[in-house]
């Protein structure tokens, strides 16, 4: 896919950024927007893109600290990185989406939904949670101490995290070689700014903090939400991404068997064949792919 060019792109001054975006699409059918995890960049989805491009043009753009998009060493919030989408989609000249949000994407998308559900087609969410979990915030906790202790331990948690994030079937099917790929490439890709691990991660401090009061603002969001679960998650379990059913009053559960946190590059004919009917049918009324 090293030919594979956006249409458009651009950078937008915003907050102190500069945010990165782009476009790949004619702007003559309605588009897709592809949230980033917490250690993702645009490119990360170009090797996906064929999947949709056919039906669907395609937004991407890095939240600070990734990618193309500025890395200065200062507090941001989910908030305004889901503000940040509507100037994108504003600069795009994108009035709905479809929005999908995979892991810290999935708070972003949630964040968006809250603030901006005028702006949505469906939302789609994967690995993500919105309930206080005491499990989830250790493992925040242990994430920080790893990236604040220096290059070893920031080594080491690399290491950790591909251990944890993958299903079995998954991890035996590329073996430890691609495995060790994937991991180089992001310790390589952050190992000179973990800080911007650090604020991204942070973020989640004042997102979580203002849940309890927002709850029934997170309820009265009605666009069409599907929630497709690993069932072998270990980072955000699939009974706590269920629990999202009970906030958002208009969802879908789907539970994918043998894989972990990742579901897109696990079972990506699964994924993003649900991603497509879902955008087709705009309800959640519509036929899981194979």
């Amino acid at each position: 896919m090293s030919d594979l060019a956006p249409h458009r792109q651009g950078e937008l001054a915003l907050d102190g950024h500069s945010i990165h975006w782009e476009y790949f699409g004619k702007g003559d059918r309605e588009a897709v927007v592809l949230l980033n995890g917490l250690a993702m960049h645009c490119k990360a989805w170009y090797g996906f893109l064929p999947r949709l491009l056919p039906e669907l043009d395609v937004v991407l753009y890095d939240y600070p600290g990734q990618g193309e998009s500025s890395a200065h060493d200062v507090p941001c919030s989910i908030d305004r990185i889901a503000g940040y989408l509507k100037d994108v989609l504003d600069a795009a000249a994108v009035g709905r989406a479809h929005v999908m949000g995979i892991s810290y994407g999935g708070f972003v998308g949630l964040e968006f939904a809250r603030q901006f559900q005028e702006r949505l087609h469906t939302l789609t969410l994967s690995g993500i949670l919105l309930s206080h979990e005491q499990l989830f915030e250790m493992y925040e906790a242990l994430s920080l101490r790893f990236y604040r202790g220096g290059p070893l331990a920031f080594e080491i948690y690399t290491h950790y995290m591909y251990e944890k994030i993958f299903g079995e079937a998954f991890v035996r099917a590329v073996g430890p070689q691609q495995l060790e790929t994937l991991r180089a490439r992001f310790h390589d890709r952050y190992k000179d700014q973990v800080h911007s691990l650090i604020r991204l991660t942070e973020a989640q401090d004042p997102f979580f903090a203002a849940l309890d009061g927002r709850l029934p603002e997170y309820r009265a969001i009605r666009t069409p939400t599907l929630i497709m679960a690993g069932a072998e998650d270990r980072a955000i379990p699939p009974w706590v991404q269920e629990k999202l059913t009970g906030i958002l009053p208009n969802t879908r559960f789907e539970l994918v068997p043998d894989c972990g946190h990742v579901v897109y590059i696990e079972k990506p004919d699964l994924f993003f064949d649900n991603l497509l009917r879902f955008a087709a049918a705009k309800s959640l009324d519509f036929q899981e792919g194979a």
